[in-house]
């Protein structure tokens, strides 16, 4: 009995003890968050001893909101080179570059000698039906001169809400007098995937961004380059060459299209119950297994980073090409209020499925291809990479700097296509090709 009370008396003891060191331990936690909060609380207040000063004192008199919106602008961009400050307008814009679609006409267009030249109407829009073509110039908008408009500031006006009226003005080649016309704003949606036959036996698929539409369109030209081609297709080509990014959950859709299982890829913010993963559904390869050869370069930035890695992680897909930009990290998009706006803050670095960084270093191609830059262009077509942007996030381990990212307009001076072709004919041959993964023979 004397035995057992001395064993629960220690016992008692050690807890007491243990209580004893956790409340100093609280203690100083608290002393230290008090001190931390003080101290950001004497910072704010120097800000707004600055402010005031400015507004009183400076030689002319300031615009109260744009000073807080350039100090909230410093605030990020001091942060990272991918962290910033919307406002409203710019954070409306965001959202209609992501949706992949807004009311408008359907107009690709530049800006020429202060007029507003058409590169193009897109087919079944309604600028194409009403007749707009190429090289058109557009001098009036709603009877307003054009002259002296920025080109954002009359895209704006072409823009608006579906099915009411815009009247343009048009000066065309060969034609002595304007041509006025009315149209109807409808949806317009921007293709971000092309595809077409390289012959009746190689698919090519390019995906120029990540928006809302990049999955759906995706699905569709693998559906319709397989029923074309049915059996006489041997692989596909994904084009990802100059592709900044865009979303994070179509960079995965994108890469699931090609995977039937595992993971895609990981994100890891600040603090460790903040890793989140992604991973494959099962049955989730559209192309059946066949062989797939990824086009990267020094302009292939972010979500394509994500898919590039992804496959090549699984041994999917062969990446050809030159090294990926190298943007390793998640933004979060954060709205402030319908009229004050959006954050743009980076809350997290992503991982591929083998737990590997690429920030600030890139996905290595598994088979290096150079273009031939004209002369007038060398020195001009290297990539600006994430290692060379000022204040980006460090890389784990040696960050890499500069790639190629020229892709010839003819398609017949495109040596990275022409390879991935002649790989997936079985023309030319590699040790990287196909990529020898469990992926595709379990299909």
């Amino acid at each position: 009995m004397r035995k057992t009370s001395l064993i629960l008396l220690g016992a008692a003891a050690g807890a007491a003890l243990t209580l004893v060191a956790t409340q100093h331990q609280l203690a100083f936690e608290s002393s230290s968050a008090r001190a931390a909060a003080a101290d950001a609380y004497k910072q704010l207040s120097l800000f707004g001893d600055v402010f005031e000063r400015v507004r009183t004192d400076y030689v002319e008199k300031p615009d109260d909101s744009k000073l807080v919106e350039s100090a909230i602008n410093g605030m990020l961009t001091g942060l990272d080179p991918h962290s910033s400050y919307m406002d409203a307008k710019s954070f409306r814009d965001m959202q209609v570059q992501t949706r992949g679609e807004f009311g408008g006409l359907g107009i690709e267009v530049t800006m020429e000698d202060g007029l507003i030249k058409v590169v193009a109407p897109i087919d079944d829009t309604p600028a194409a039906k009403a007749g707009v073509m190429a090289n058109d110039y557009i001098t009036h908008i709603d009877d307003e001169v054009v002259q002296g408009l920025t080109l954002n500031q009359a895209v704006d006006k072409m823009r608006g809400p579906v099915n009411t009226k815009i009247k343009l003005r048009i000066m065309r080649k060969g034609q002595d007098k304007p041509i006025d016309m009315t149209l109807t704003r409808d949806v317009i949606r921007v293709l971000s995937v092309r595809s077409h036959s390289e012959g009746d036996d190689v698919g090519y698929i390019r995906i120029t961004q990540f928006n809302e539409q990049a999955t759906t369109g995706l699905k569709k030209a693998i559906a319709d380059l397989s029923a074309q081609d049915g059996d006489k297709l041997k692989g596909f080509i994904l084009d990802l060459r100059n592709n900044p990014g865009g979303l994070l959950d179509q960079a995965i859709s994108v890469s699931n299209a090609f995977l039937n299982r595992g993971e895609i890829v990981s994100t890891r913010g600040r603090n460790a119950d903040e890793t989140q993963r992604f991973t494959a559904r099962p049955g989730g390869d559209l192309t059946k297994g066949k062989p797939v050869i990824v086009l990267i370069n020094g302009g292939s930035a972010s979500a394509s980073e994500i898919v590039a890695g992804a496959l090549q992680d699984h041994k999917r897909a062969t990446m050809l090409g030159t090294r990926s930009f190298g943007k390793g990290s998640v933004q979060t998009i954060i709205p402030l209020g319908s009229s004050n706006g959006a954050l743009r803050l980076t809350t997290a670095r992503y991982y591929t499925p083998s737990g590997r960084s690429i920030q600030a270093k890139g996905i290595v191609p598994d088979i290096e291809v150079l273009q031939d830059v004209p002369e007038e262009l060398k020195g001009r077509t290297d990539t600006t990479s994430e290692a060379t942007l000022r204040g980006h996030l460090s890389a784990d381990g040696q960050e890499q700097t500069g790639s190629q990212s020229y892709v010839p307009q003819d398609p017949k001076d495109d040596k990275a296509l022409k390879l991935a072709v002649d790989l997936i004919r079985g023309t030319q041959s590699n040790p990287a090709f196909p990529a020898k993964g469990s992926q595709a023979a379990a299909n």
